[in-house]
């Protein structure tokens, strides 16, 4: 499938990048409190896409019995589980049917309670979850004075495709 889901899933993992690489160079030494806040929101948004990750692949997801991870990895650790995650769902998304994105499934939330999604629902949540942390995250960042990353469609499209600047 070549279409907007696809196109949301290279922006996600494109912002997730650009989010750990700006991490990379911030001063957790003179803000050690605010880096491992960060790190949490950051952690509790990839353990979000693992328990969707299965909701949508259809196994077992009652290991996650929070939405953060039993031991918070570091940075670099982090990065590297996003990344592979990022990898699965643009994986999953570039091959999905139609009819797939419309089949509900139903589950269960970490908290016990029930749920029922469509894929397409169930992906799009995993999006719109992913940016609001993200979003968290930068305004930590700027709170210290240091700039976000660009977590923009706009500029991710832009930058993927410059030639959409000189169209405009």
């Amino acid at each position: 499938m070549d279409g907007i889901l696809l196109s949301l899933f290279k922006y996600k993992a494109w912002a997730n990048a650009e989010m750990h690489a700006a991490l990379e160079k911030f001063d957790a030494q003179q803000y050690p409190d605010k880096f491992l806040a960060m790190l949490q929101i950051l952690d509790h948004a990839h353990v979000v896409d693992r328990i969707f990750m299965g909701h949508l692949n259809g196994t077992d997801t009652s290991s996650f019995v929070t939405t953060n991870s039993e031991i918070r990895p570091g940075l670099v650790e982090l990065r590297e589980r996003v990344r592979l995650t990022d990898n699965w769902y643009l994986d999953f998304v570039s091959v999905i049917s139609p009819q797939r994105l419309k089949l509900r499934s139903q589950f269960t939330f970490t908290d016990g309670d029930k749920g029922s999604m469509s894929c397409e629902e169930m992906l799009l949540h995993v999006i719109t979850h992913a940016g609001y942390h993200r979003g968290s995250v930068g305004q930590l960042m700027e709170d210290t004075g240091m700039d976000s990353p660009p977590d923009s469609l706009t500029k991710f499209l832009h930058r993927q495709e410059p030639e959409r600047r000189l169209r405009g």
